[in-house]
């Protein structure tokens, strides 16, 4: 069947639903950004994009930082709830039982009740449009060692992470391939071992 056309507009998915805290412990935030990712491996890059009006759009303007939490379907209220209200308006951490800890390079705070939490400082703002891109190196992850196996590889499919689609919540599933395996090659079998009857 020919696809039909609509016209060009944000229909990305999946995207990530994070939690982005800014400010410092003094005055801090959390607000919820999809419009994010990863733009370069060495140094390590990332961008968060934000409108103008949202009220941690200052903070992070102002201290050129901030720390992208992945979220897990538990978080999934809070998050939802993060991205529709304005930290101008309440505390948002209290309001949905969010705890936060310091991190390790950037004074803007952590979100404990995230698996991976990556710190940033911004190096670029870049106005588009309706949003301000900020560019940023990532200084710092913070890793929830729960989510460590024994040899303390990152098994992020405990987490349960969320995703974004199209105004939808979704809990990442079934494992469907590893990054590579569509080029790597089979194992031959050894014809020196038998099967054991």
């Amino acid at each position: 069947m020919k696809k039909i056309q609509w016209k060009g507009g944000a229909l990305l998915a999946p995207i990530p639903p994070a939690m982005v805290t800014c400010g410092t412990e003094e005055e801090k935030n959390v607000l919820t950004i999809a419009w994010t990712g990863i733009i370069n491996t060495i140094p390590p890059k990332t961008y968060i994009s934000v409108r103008p009006s949202r009220h941690s759009y200052r903070l992070i303007k102002e201290n050129g930082e901030f720390v992208i939490n992945l979220t897990t379907s538990s978080m999934i209220r809070a998050a939802d709830f993060c991205g529709v209200r304005s930290g101008k308006d309440l505390d948002k951490f209290e309001a949905c039982g969010l705890e936060t800890e310091p991190g390790f390079t950037v004074k803007a705070p952590v979100l404990s009740q995230s698996p991976v939490s990556l710190e940033c400082r911004v190096t670029q703002i870049i106005p588009l449009g309706s949003h301000d891109m900020f560019l940023a190196d990532i200084t710092a992850v913070d890793v929830d060692p729960q989510y460590l196996d024994e040899n303390g590889k990152l098994c992020l499919s405990r987490s349960h992470l969320a995703a974004f689609a199209h105004g939808e919540y979704f809990e990442l599933g079934k494992k469907i391939g590893s990054f590579g395996f569509s080029v790597q090659k089979k194992r031959k079998k050894n014809p020196h071992l038998r099967k054991k009857k």
